[in-house]
């Protein structure tokens, strides 16, 4: 996600590495064909589309920071550099297409600015960069899990993201599918913990997802990203994997097939109804509880004071926002 020039990961790195699979059995029982992560991109691609449309550089633009980018572009053009590097559009655009702002979200009574800006994008790197993380992680997932899951694993992902953001920041705009994104990768985290015994190569299938994983958060905290969008989608996706992501123990499709009374096996071990019942509990309550201080008009620094570390770390070379 970003706070209108943004962009923060590198979440395109690999989607899922090829260091493990399931047995053949399960390939052959999940696969599914991908369409809901491909009309996410187009409805993404029409969004930014129909922004820049709006934003109309050449007829708003005063030329107090510059002149519009590729002017042969008419109104598609992009606002001055020097307002946005990331080729995109203005600020105040962003806001009026439903970017989330705090003051409109808890002031104004627009909760839906929580769902809307994860189909924004600050610019064309920004899209782009999202669009290809979402086509090198979500495909792979929606083919073995369906469109069902991944889809609700998406929205809740960004949902969650934005709700976390919200909470602890005030002064910026942010838009970006950044908090979905890393939902679907704290979605295979969980995935690949709830499914440990059925996979081969698990070791170093689990230390190359952390590295990816760390590396992105790690990114989050420079100055201008906005790291709690990440760390609210990946943690909803997280909880969400071990809630809808789960498959059944290996040997239990093979037992239907014998007589009635013969099964010795229950579809799932008991780890995993533990982590479901967890992880169900667990969203329920943060996604109210959250919900709930952000409408009481509650900042989360107050309730954490060292979180502000977690979106950006003053050094040297540059400074953290008042927000943090």
């Amino acid at each position: 996600m970003a706070r209108r020039d943004l962009e923060s990961d590198a979440v395109t790195k690999n989607s899922r590495e090829e260091n493990y699979s399931a047995p053949p059995s399960y390939e052959a029982e999940t696969y599914w064909t991908s369409w809901l992560v491909p009309m996410f991109v187009v409805a993404n691609i029409a969004v930014f589309v129909v922004t820049m449309y709006i934003n109309n550089c050449p007829k708003h633009n005063l030329s107090i920071q510059g002149k519009c980018v590729a002017k042969f572009l008419g109104r598609f053009s992009f606002q001055p550099m020097q307002e946005n590097p990331l080729l995109g559009p203005s600020s105040s655009t962003l806001t009026k297409m439903g970017a989330l702002r705090w003051d409109n979200v808890v002031n104004g009574h627009q909760g839906w600015r929580l769902v809307t800006c994860i189909w924004l994008h600050a610019g064309v790197i920004h899209l782009l960069a999202n669009m290809l993380s979402l086509v090198f992680i979500g495909i792979r997932l929606e083919q073995q899990f369906g469109f069902l899951k991944i889809g609700i694993i998406y929205l809740l992902s960004g949902f969650g993201g934005s709700v976390l953001s919200s909470l602890f920041i005030r002064d910026h705009i942010s838009v970006g599918a950044s908090g979905a994104l890393f939902g679907l990768l704290g979605a295979m985290l969980s995935e690949l913990i709830t499914n440990w015994t059925i996979y081969s190569n698990k070791a170093m299938a689990l230390v190359t997802l952390l590295v990816i994983i760390v590396i992105n958060l790690g990114i989050g905290i420079l100055p201008h990203v906005d790291n709690f969008a990440h760390i609210g989608g990946f943690l909803v996706g997280l909880l969400l994997g071990f809630i809808l992501l789960p498959r059944p123990q290996f040997g239990w499709l093979e037992q239907q097939r014998l007589p009635a009374g013969v099964r010795l096996k229950s579809k799932y071990k008991a780890y995993q109804y533990v982590l479901w019942i967890v992880s169900l509990v667990l969203l329920i309550a943060g996604l109210t509880i959250a919900l709930v201080m952000l409408f009481r008009g509650e900042k989360g620094y107050d309730h954490c004071h060292w979180c502000r570390y977690l979106t950006c770390v003053p050094t040297s070379k540059w400074e953290c926002s008042s927000d943090t």
